[in-house]
């Protein structure tokens, strides 16, 4: 217990006072924001805020993690991941700010890295931590053996979280607040269980929530710099990684709920619009729709983190009684 409360205070603290002089450093490469043409229009006025910010989550996540855990596979998983997509995310960022536009790495090639990655952690999770191919639904007492299906069913859980947090991440301090309450639920999920495998989880998971915290000291409304593709396909990463390693892919569809509801969102927008000519929404993701019926940002903010709170306590309830016999 005390070593995942040490891990997350001293993520945070690193994220805190990382994060000024991170900012300034960012500010004079002037690698700043750029907003796209077709968002709403309140939101051109940001264009230049530093970005890249992911940068700073990770290195407040690994420092701790790599002194005080105990480097078990499952977490090695959960963490190489995480950092394969915040790679990605670099990438993407710098292509973005070299090309002085807001569209980076190609949606085909994210794809690839994705399936690559998400292979890469199905042979991971079966030859080294022995998982079988099978789908533990939780919600009853029942699994499903998938075979060949199971990395699919990885890529799908990786590609959906990626794009989902990527998706949230349009709001000051709305993917690092959502991110860090469900990293909160894992932090939690993991602690309840025994082994000293779920416990090098549990440290990571609270690294995760103490850098996501940290950060949104800078990232909150008015945000001062941004996570970037790096912070939010890396956060995407490695909660999809962790709801594979705790057999709970089929749960993360309520708790991380709120990245469902935003991915839904766009996917039903754009369905409606190319098969009925018309929008369900006024702008997707969903948080543009009540950003146009003129909801304050803070408010639209504060009352997302609170259904992704619900959400997640629901998700931590089912799997607490799938594992009390």
């Amino acid at each position: 217990m005390g070593e995942i409360l040490i891990g997350g205070m001293a993520s945070l603290l690193i994220c805190m006072f990382l994060g000024p002089r991170f900012i300034e450093y960012l500010r004079l490469k002037e690698f700043g924001q750029h907003i796209r043409e077709e968002g709403p229009a309140g939101h051109h006025g940001k264009a230049g805020t530093p970005t890249m910010g992911g940068l700073a989550i990770f290195l407040a996540v690994c420092v701790p993690f790599l002194i005080l855990g105990d480097y078990r596979a499952a977490s090695l998983c959960v963490l190489g991941t995480a950092l394969a997509m915040a790679g990605l995310g670099f990438i993407d960022d710098l292509t973005k700010l070299r090309k002085r536009r807001s569209l980076g790495v190609s949606g085909k090639t994210k794809l690839l890295v994705q399936a690559l990655t998400a292979i890469a952690l199905w042979v991971a999770v079966t030859e080294y931590l022995g998982f079988p191919d099978t789908l533990d639904l939780r919600v009853v007492d029942a699994s499903v053996n998938l075979g060949i299906g199971y990395p699919v069913l990885i890529f799908l859980v990786l590609a959906g979280s990626t794009n989902g947090v990527n998706l949230t991440d349009g709001l000051d301090g709305l993917a690092a607040g959502c991110a860090a309450i469900v990293f909160l639920a894992f932090t939690a999920m993991t602690f309840i269980t025994t082994g000293d495998v779920q416990k090098d989880l549990a440290l990571l998971c609270a690294c995760l929530v103490g850098a996501c915290v940290g950060f949104l000291w800078f990232n909150s409304f008015p945000a001062s710099v941004f996570m970037g593709d790096t912070g939010s396909l890396g956060l995407g990463g490695a909660i999809a990684a962790m709801a594979v390693v705790t057999h709970t892919e089929v749960l993360l569809v309520l708790i991380g709920g709120i990245f469902v509801i935003e991915a839904l969102s766009v996917v039903i927008q754009v369905i409606a619009f190319q098969r009925f000519r018309k929008r369900v929404f006024l702008m997707a993701p969903i948080h543009h729709h009540f950003e146009l019926l003129a909801w304050s940002e803070t408010k639209i903010i504060l009352r997302f983190w609170i259904v992704a709170a619900i959400c997640s306590a629901i998700g931590f309830t089912l799997y607490q009684q799938s594992i009390t016999p």
